[in-house]
């Protein structure tokens, strides 16, 4: 059984020459900047400081390569949509990460797209969506936050989420919460499931 807990940093990578040239599957993590993609790597490996939490949403500006129990890569991608990053740092984070998806694309097993389950997926969250779905990547949508509605508000919030992805009956839809690790074991079971197909 593979071992969350046994997930070490490996590298940061700045242009393709720096992506991992081994074989082992990838599993993506995409995001709005301050949607909680750190703090959701902190969940899955149970610790609290692992992936830096940044006051300042956009810090990740590189692609982070981590290696789990030496099984496979989680990656996580650089953030989108931070109206305070720079133009040129946003067009070199997008095509750092078109060239990702260019180069790995075969490797992926699936990529996990995080949206805040308080607010509308934004225009963005929508395009990966769907070049996921265009480009035959498995994809599982992770609504974090859910920690931070009440339990009567959950149902339209997760119901919008599904109406803006135009999510079908056969995708995936996991209400999360990293900070109270709320369905970890769920998300952990979908990524296992999906390196192993």
């Amino acid at each position: 059984m593979i071992n969350f807990t046994k997930t070490v940093f490996v590298k940061s990578a700045a242009k393709a020459s720096d992506f991992p040239t081994d074989e082992l599957k990838h599993i993506v993590l995409a995001g709005r900047s301050n949607v909680g993609k750190s703090s959701a790597i902190n969940s899955l490996v149970c610790r609290k400081n692992y992936a830096r939490v940044s006051a300042t949403p956009g810090k990740t500006v590189f692609i982070n390569f981590f290696k789990v129990d030496e099984s496979f890569w989680l990656v996580d991608l650089p953030g989108y949509g931070f109206a305070k990053t720079s133009e040129s740092e946003r067009k070199r984070f997008s095509s750092l990460i078109d060239e990702y998806f260019n180069t790995q694309k075969k490797k992926i097993a699936s990529l996990y797209l995080l949206v805040d389950v308080r607010h509308k997926p934004t225009q963005d969250d929508v395009a990966m969506f769907e070049y996921a779905k265009a480009t035959g990547i498995n994809i599982t949508v992770i609504a974090n936050k859910t920690d931070k509605l009440k339990k009567n508000e959950q149902d339209a919030a997760l119901q919008l989420v599904k109406e803006t992805l135009l999510l079908e009956d056969t995708d995936t839809l996991i209400p999360f919460s990293a900070e109270k690790s709320f369905n970890r074991d769920l998300v952990i079971s979908d990524m296992l499931k999906a390196v192993q197909k």
